[in-house]
């Protein structure tokens, strides 16, 4: 052992710095000629980063074979697992079956593309995130907390999944509030409308039929009568996911101070608590039950 280390230390030493070197540059050549050629050849960067990968695989896998091949102790004990090809092809065929799909899955990923590099995805799990990178094993997504979630290609493939980035990554918000019975509709329907339309991520997408008929820009309508509520939804349009949050956010604060400040009345559950002492006594319990629906009974 001592001697086949002194003999070929250095040969597998140089192999591993050459093929380092050598995945480095091309590397780095395809990061530079991307951020070059991209745009101008329409070439979608989830291809640049998915060859990128396979190009390193295929050079490390060539670096291990030349180790292989001009060492002879290696060279023999890569005979004798050739002698025993048929038991190794199918005990490799069942290990590798995860990775194989993995690939066979990236590459179909690249093919159809359903999503690419720097699309937002929304996971089943309701995670939401930004594709970074894809590989030959997996998919790598940053989420908005800055969390790397790592997906295997079979299953990521497998999954249903909200892309709000393929073809058109505009998005509408909808906004539902809650007002009280004895709020004024229309008072809040223009203050919702007035707030939305003074934040600067709020957007016209109307087509031109809608701007002749005069449509709002926001439409505000009712939804539902609620227990306790009127409820209104604002359909408000953002140019892509991340004004989609931010809009949400700041315009739920707003629209909650606006309220406040012009009388608009956020209601809230409540119950009325009615003794048994204060019921009619010539009335059953039903009766009572009728003419209080709302309350308590204790």
């Amino acid at each position: 052992m001592n001697e086949f280390f002194k003999e070929h230390l250095l040969f597998i030493a140089l192999v591993i710095i050459i093929t380092s070197l050598t995945v480095l540059i091309v590397r780095r050549f395809l990061k530079l000629f991307q951020l070059k050629y991209s745009r101008k050849l329409s070439v979608d960067e989830t291809n640049f980063s998915f060859i990128k990968n396979s190009i390193s695989f295929v050079i490390w896998t060539f670096g291990f074979i030349l180790i292989i091949r001009e060492i002879p102790q290696l060279r023999d004990l890569g005979n004798a697992l050739f002698a025993g090809a048929g038991v190794f092809a199918a005990f490799a065929g069942f290990a590798s079956q995860k990775a194989l799909s993995n690939i066979v899955s990236g590459i179909f990923i690249l093919i159809f593309r359903p999503f690419r590099v720097n699309d937002t995805l929304e996971l089943p799990n309701g995670k939401i995130g930004i594709v970074e990178n894809i590989t030959l094993r997996h998919t790598v997504i940053r989420d908005y907390e800055y969390k790397r979630i790592i997906i295997p290609n079979s299953a990521i493939s497998d999954d249903t999944l909200i892309n709000s980035s393929i073809d058109d990554q505009r998005l509408r918000l909808h906004l539902v509030m809650g007002i009280s019975y004895d709020s004024d509709i229309d008072l809040a329907r223009k203050l919702i409308q007035e707030e939305a339309l003074a934040h600067p991520l709020v957007r016209d997408y109307r087509t031109d039929e809608e701007k002749e008929n005069g449509d709002d820009v926001v439409l505000v309508k009712v939804v539902k009568w609620s227990d306790f509520s009127i409820d209104l939804k604002a359909f408000i349009w953002v140019d892509k996911p991340d004004d989609y949050w931010m809009a949400k956010f700041e315009l739920l604060e707003n629209i909650k101070k606006r309220f406040d400040k012009e009388g608009v009345e956020i209601p809230f559950p409540y119950r009325t608590v009615v003794y048994k002492k204060d019921l009619n006594e010539n009335k059953t319990l039903e009766d009572n039950q009728a003419e209080w629906p709302n309350k308590r009974w204790v």
